[in-house]
């Protein structure tokens, strides 16, 4: 009968693991002729793990502030060790909480930024004070209103955490950009949500690229362009070449540049997702030619809905209202 490593088992034991639950979930692991227990001590330990017991329940009565339960706490630690040990200081930490907390930010965003993006946490609270009142500052001047700003940047930051680790410099540049397009603050502003934190990533050079791909391609004015981009922002920031392949793939199956013109949204899909749901389509007996494109579009389950409606539509015979009834008499 095999034998446990001697070696392994004492490494475990000596950093106070639980090789009862070891022999009950991964025991082949204690049979290994070599593992490597101190080797992944020395890396925890690099990520911060070397914390004296004092200072590590500091930072669990700090993380205690957003996730009370103690049994998520073990849970969000076991998924994200190094957001648990990288901030150095507790106060500075600590501080930031707060901060959030009195934005208006509940425990489930603060506890998803502090595992998602701990860095944050790393600035000084004026440094993200900054950031948001920038986008506070432009949410208002886009006619935003003051009461509804709270709901507004909680989703941002659910959407992007690191908008708070971003310049705004860059976001009233891009802001300005939209502005000279023609599009009014009521439009921007639901070009800004449409974006999340893209407008922090956006830049001048491929933004203008793109709209010039897109007027090319769809011999579109400026009204019909701001249309298009308010459906599908993504022309602002992923690279022609990259929209020029897409279209391609598209035409390929069939689709005509006025379906992509009416549904741009479309070129956001990938080639392999386009083909797949064409090909379940063409199925059916139907192509794609002769429906809008929005069948297409949305996520798996959203495609799965409108696939099922087409199926209902091709078994459901066809009432001919003026086809006599044969009835008994």
């Amino acid at each position: 009968r095999a034998v446990e490593n001697k070696t392994t088992v004492d490494n475990l034991y000596k950093f106070s693991v639980n090789i009862k639950k070891i022999r009950q979930l991964k025991g082949w692991v204690l049979y290994k002729d070599v593992t490597y227990v101190e080797e992944t001590a020395n890396i925890l330990k690099e990520m911060g793990g070397e914390q004296e017991p004092t200072e590590i329940k500091t930072q669990k009565s700090i993380w205690n502030l957003v996730c009370p339960k103690d049994r998520e706490l073990v849970s969000l630690i076991e998924k994200f060790p190094d957001s648990f040990f990288i901030c150095k200081s507790p106060t500075t930490q600590q501080a930031n909480i707060k901060y959030f907390q009195d934005l208006g930010l509940n425990n489930k965003i603060v506890s998803r930024l502090l595992t998602s993006a701990p860095q944050i946490f790393c600035n000084q609270v004026e440094s993200n004070k900054k950031v948001v009142d920038a986008l506070e500052e432009n949410y208002l001047s886009l006619g935003g209103k003051r009461e509804n700003f709270k709901t507004w940047i909680m989703k941002l930051i659910s959407q992007d955490p690191f908008v708070l680790l971003k310049t705004t410099e860059t976001m009233k540049e891009n802001l300005k950009f939209l502005r000279d397009l023609g599009f009014h603050d009521e439009k921007v502003l639901k070009l800004l949500s449409k974006l999340k934190g893209f407008i922090f990533d956006l830049k001048t050079d491929t933004m203008e690229k793109g709209v010039l791909f897109t007027k090319s391609t769809f011999s579109c004015n400026n009204e019909e362009l701001r249309d298009i981009i308010m459906k599908c922002p993504a022309l602002l920031y992923y690279s022609v070449p990259l929209l020029e392949e897409r279209l391609q793939i598209l035409l390929r199956e069939g689709a005509s540049i006025n379906q992509v013109k009416e549904c741009p949204n479309v070129l956001e899909l990938t080639p392999q997702i386009v083909q797949f749901r064409a090909r379940k389509i063409q199925q059916l007996g139907r192509t794609i030619q002769d429906q809008s494109l929005e069948v297409l579009n949305g996520t798996k389950k959203d495609f799965e809905v409108s696939y099922g409606k087409l199926q209902v539509r091709k078994e459901r015979p066809l009432f001919n209202p003026v086809a006599p009834l044969h009835v008994d008499e």
